[in-house]
């Protein structure tokens, strides 16, 4: 049972957001923060241009000024030994009568507790400033012919998923990112995120409730185009695994998960009065399997997808020789290169900073690094993304009744019968897990791969 509110305020951490020129005074504690909208969150006015022929609505303004709020709480307090925070939030909002809607702020509370395993509290003040963005001007128009929005990255999903979903012509892509990006032929989407949250220590990285940023950005563009259909590029292994292996037992990773984005549905319903499906197209067939897919669509190369970025290593780590590579280590670049042998994807020399994976030595592999704390960095990264993609292997032949708590889970939020669920999902695991095999052959006997799945740098306890 929830403890009483007053009791989670007390005991928790306090965010205060205030409007521009506000003050509240020093903190008295150090569960205390101030996060002044245009200092510690700002905004691009030339971004927001690009929120359709209404410009940017007050709901949809102070949506994103609560997502930039969750962010600054979430990265601003470190996590406790045992995960879970009380996070309470206390933010200006213009229209008042929407965040205090009792349903509102029960699916809030709803769907960031199960992202984040946080407790979060709200409460919402009346803003002073009505009409805090400005003139608009030079509005850039959302076209009519959109069919479905998707949230768009570099990444290998979402290149093919697009393709695979429908025409340049039909997908609206958005770019969730914090650096502006180059367009591809046929895309419309925001250049970035237009909020950014700066002047506080980062102290916590899990920053689990990005997925919440993810899922309300495309969302206020869905709604503004009067768009009903969400696709979600993310395949099976990246969907689902974070929840059916979690991270040294620590909470569930559940950012593209089935049941995360059923909540997100209520909550936007609630508060945009609009109602939206996120689909997972691909949730049932492994990276590979969607490779394959795309490449079997008429005039579509190898080479649309070789140009593609899936590393999320730090620069110092990927600048090598003049230029930014991939780390060729980190769980996304073996979920990755595994993807890419599946569908017989060959990649040019010099892709990955770490490019033998057959070396017998891992030392060996890794002295292209200079700086032994960087190696250190991509043993623990490499030997946990390997072990969790050996285990997701080994979960193809667990017995039914050791995955029935996931299946159960999954097809209540699908909305299939538990039935279909476990053969999709056994499905999912055995093609992973021949995909996986074949990867490790291709390496070699003699590949630090193998010596870590045998004798594991981190195993997984008995």
């Amino acid at each position: 049972m929830n403890a009483h509110p007053k009791k989670l305020m007390l005991a928790g951490k306090h965010l205060h957001v205030v409007e521009k020129g506000q003050k509240l005074g020093r903190p008295r504690s150090r569960g205390v923060a101030t996060a002044e909208i245009g200092r510690k969150i700002t905004f691009n006015a030339a971004v927001l241009d690009t929120f359709d022929v209404k410009g940017c609505q007050p709901l949809h303004y102070d949506l994103l000024v609560l997502c930039a709020a969750i962010e600054f709480a979430d990265r601003r307090w470190k996590r406790p030994q045992g995960w879970s925070r009380t996070l309470h939030v206390t933010m200006p909002v213009i229209d008042l009568a929407t965040w205090q809607k009792p349903i509102v702020q029960a699916n809030l509370r709803s769907v960031l507790r199960h992202l984040t395993c946080d407790e979060w509290l709200f409460t919402f003040v009346q803003a002073k400033n009505r009409s805090p963005i400005g003139e608009r001007q030079g509005l850039l128009r959302f076209p009519t012919t959109k069919a479905f929005a998707i949230a768009y990255s570099d990444g290998l999903d979402s290149r093919a998923v697009s393709a695979l979903t429908g025409t340049k012509d039909e997908a609206l892509c958005i770019r969730v990112a914090n650096f502006r990006q180059s367009l591809k032929d046929g895309d419309s989407y925001f250049t970035q995120i237009p909020f950014k949250v700066k002047g506080f220590r980062s102290n916590e990285s899990s920053f689990r409730s990005r997925g919440f940023q993810f899922a309300a950005i495309t969302a206020i563009a869905s709604h503004l185009s009067n768009l009903t259909r969400i696709v979600v590029p993310e395949s099976g292994q990246g969907a689902l695994g974070p929840v059916l292996l979690p991270l040294h037992n620590i909470y569930a990773d559940y950012r593209n998960h089935p049941t995360f984005f059923r909540k997100m549905e209520w909550f936007i319903k609630s508060v945009l009065d609009h109602r939206i499906r996120y689909e997972q197209p691909r949730l049932w067939f492994t990276k590979g399997q969607t490779l394959r897919a795309f490449l079997g669509i008429h005039g579509k190369t190898k080479k649309e997808l070789t140009g593609a970025r899936s590393c999320w290593q730090n620069r110092r780590i990927v600048n090598m020789g003049g230029g930014k590579k991939q780390c060729g280590l980190c769980a996304a670049c073996l979920l990755r290169r595994l993807s890419m042998h599946a569908a017989d994807i060959s990649e040019k020399p010099g892709t990955y900073v770490i490019s033998d994976l057959g070396a017998p030595d891992v030392n060996k592999a890794l002295s292209v690094l200079p700086r032994k704390p960087d190696r250190d960095i991509m043993i623990e990264y490499g030997s946990v993304g390997a072990r969790h993609l050996q285990q997701l292997a080994d979960m193809a032949v667990l017995p039914d009744s050791e995955l029935r708590v996931h299946v159960s889970e999954i097809a209540a939020a699908t909305g299939t019968s538990y039935e279909e669920t476990l053969k999709k999902l056994r499905t999912l695991l055995v093609t992973h897990a021949q995909e996986w095999q074949a990867f490790l052959s291709a390496q070699g006997e003699q590949s630090f791969l193998r010596s870590w799945m045998e004798g594991g740098r981190h195993g997984r306890p008995e």
